[in-house]
């Protein structure tokens, strides 16, 4: 018997060992800054040896010098804080709309045969079409800026959570009842809580989401922000900044990302 049972524990061990080194927080941590280390050294090594052209792909260090130089005149700080208090506003409100709506059309029938193939066809209008509405509607204002964020935050949260609380178990639900819970009680405290992974990724999506919509919002009519830094910097020829603001919008979403990823832990420790 103990030969029998040493086998089993023997094969196991070299799975669990291989999915504990990759899960510790520093192995993790060097892996992921690997690639984006050599793509930079990759970079540095193509502009010095002038295979690129600077004006087609300026070297790190000019990039490095042109945040510098933002910073001293105080723009790149204040273009960062605007982008990020619309994209803020932007998912807060458009998750908070499309957890409603997705609870709606998730719980009810009657709302998902006279909602679900409207929200389906205005899924699939690209973020750019909206510009024009918004900036006639609601002018070149912050409002218009946000309210394209929120339809970009809207959607992830919508999908996810009506496709999963139409699969919640019957049984669960039941036996909510049998202990008198009905309507948003009964939301709150059975349904939400047993598909709150799917929420979690929707939100995380909807995140990634408002930073794509950003990016389209202050393209166009926009004085201020990373999306307007794009844009003037293509238009004065300074590809350094161009790349820069590139950069800061991958480094924000990361950032942001990875915040929202440590919430999702914490609850699902909780409730999961």
């Amino acid at each position: 018997m103990r030969g029998a049972d040493a086998a089993p524990a023997g094969a196991a061990a070299p799975g669990r060992a291989r999915g504990g080194f990759w899960s510790r927080r520093v192995v993790r941590v060097v892996g992921g800054a690997l690639l984006p280390l050599l793509l930079l050294a990759v970079w540095h090594a193509v502009t010095a040896g002038g295979l690129v052209p600077p004006y087609q792909l300026p070297a790190p260090a000019s990039v490095w010098d042109a945040a510098l130089d933002l910073l001293a005149r105080g723009q790149l700080q204040t273009h960062v804080a605007i982008s990020v208090q619309r994209v803020l506003i932007g998912f807060v409100t458009g998750a908070a709309v499309g957890l409603v709506l997705g609870s709606l059309v998730g719980l009810s029938r009657a709302a998902d045969v006279l909602l679900a193939p409207l929200l389906g066809a205005v899924r699939a209008v690209p973020s750019l079409a909206w510009v024009p509405l918004l900036i006639l509607w609601l002018k070149i204002g912050e409002e218009s800026k946000v309210t394209l964020i929120a339809i970009g935050a809207f959607f992830p949260v919508y999908t996810t959570v009506a496709a999963a609380l139409r699969h919640v178990d019957p049984h669960l639900v039941e036996a909510g009842r049998a202990f008198g819970l009905r309507g948003v009680r009964l939301l709150q405290t059975v349904q939400l809580p047993a598909v709150l992974p799917s929420v979690l990724s929707g939100l995380r999506l909807a995140l990634a989401q408002a930073w794509l919509f950003l990016v389209a919002a202050e393209l166009i009519a926009s004085s201020m922000g990373l999306g307007f830094l794009l844009n003037d910097s293509q238009n004065s020829g300074r590809v350094d900044r161009i790349l820069l603001a590139i950069v800061l919008l991958a480094l924000l979403g990361k950032l942001s990302d990875s915040l929202v990823a440590l919430g999702e832990r914490a609850l699902l420790r909780r409730y999961a």
